[in-house]
């Protein structure tokens, strides 16, 4: 999903423009939030008037979709705020319809929104990967410990869809009143929200109020995080989603690239010994900028001579372990 930082954004600042793509029916407009300029994937919010009616038929993209606000009648089902759907490409839904008229996020994952009318499946469609759920309702909140490390106390999610070969996640996620979480983070997936009602405070941004969006690519700073009241918002990540947390929020991509990187060396070597890294192998394991940066107190007169700088060992602790006179000694 390759698409430019988005953040901040909220839609409520921009107006609503008619959707006038072949095969969707009038009365269908939309707020675009991202887009990918070399697939035409992106993220709407999607509005349909009162009335609005269109065709069974299948989009050439998989999509999913969340009902925000109204009621959208899906065939003989009525679907309301909180029903969450993962159509695949080829999938031909049945008729949809809104009789006064709904609030829809609609993600199109693969391509450009399209709608080709057609009452049966596309032959190749993986009609098995279809799920739709009403997720405000029929699905219970978990503590948002999945991933480790993990995030603070206090946020909780519920896996909406999982791709097990990517490892891609959609959710929903909320902060209960009163969360906080104290450091920064960063992925090496990229990471999209919406926030369906509330707001949460972020240290780069500020407040994020309910419509408000963003699109992260992996490797950029976010946190501290914070919300007073609590909020419920849609997440999604393109892989496998992993925290690095730290403290030094002037750290670039390419530094926490590089301290990514540095991490699976120190924690998975024979793993790291198959990685392409660069142009070869780095015998000494790449940068890791939190064993490397300047510390508090080193212009206080705090020795920093014998400071490993993560590539050596030095064995000078402030302090002898023996006696001259004494025939044991490090040498």
């Amino acid at each position: 999903m390759a698409r430019p930082h988005i953040e901040p954004f909220c839609d409520r600042d921009v107006n609503f423009k008619g959707m006038r793509l072949p095969g969707f029916a009038p009365g269908m407009s939309y707020k675009m939030l991202s887009f990918d300029v070399d697939t035409g994937a992106c993220s709407m919010t999607v509005q349909l008037d009162g009335g609005y009616r269109q065709k069974p038929g299948f989009s050439w993209s998989e999509y999913e979709m969340m009902v925000i606000e109204g009621e959208l009648q899906v065939g003989a089902r009525t679907c309301r705020k909180g029903h969450y759907f993962f159509v695949p490409a080829g999938y031909s839904m049945p008729e949809i319809s809104s009789a006064q008229g709904c609030l829809l996020l609609m993600m199109y994952n693969s391509g450009e929104p399209s709608h080709e009318e057609a009452t049966e499946h596309h032959a190749l469609a993986q009609t098995d990967l279809y799920h739709d759920v009403d997720s405000y309702l029929d699905i219970p909140w978990v503590v948002g410990n999945i991933t480790k490390p993990s995030v603070a106390s206090g946020c909780m999610i519920k896996l909406l869809n999982y791709n097990p070969l990517s490892h891609a996640m959609t959710f929903l996620y909320c902060m209960t009143p009163a969360f906080y979480q104290d450091n920064i983070s960063y992925h090496d997936c990229a990471e999209e929200s919406y926030h369906l009602w509330g707001t949460s405070w972020m240290m780069q941004f500020g407040e994020i109020p309910t419509g408000g969006y963003f699109w992260r690519p992996a490797y950029i700073n976010h946190g501290a995080f914070a919300s007073e009241f609590g909020c419920i918002a849609l997440g999604r990540t393109d892989s496998k989603l992993f925290n690095y947390f730290h403290y030094n929020p002037w750290s670039n991509p390419v530094e926490n690239a590089d301290r990514a990187e540095a991490r699976i060396y120190q924690r998975d070597p024979l793993l790291y010994k198959w990685m392409l890294s660069k142009d070869h192998n780095h015998p000494h394991s790449p940068k890791d900028f939190e064993q490397t940066m300047v510390r508090r107190g080193d212009e206080l007169g705090h020795d920093t001579k014998h400071k490993s700088d993560g590539h050596r060992h030095d064995h000078w602790h402030g302090h002898h372990h023996h006696d001259h006179d004494n025939e044991h000694h490090h040498g």
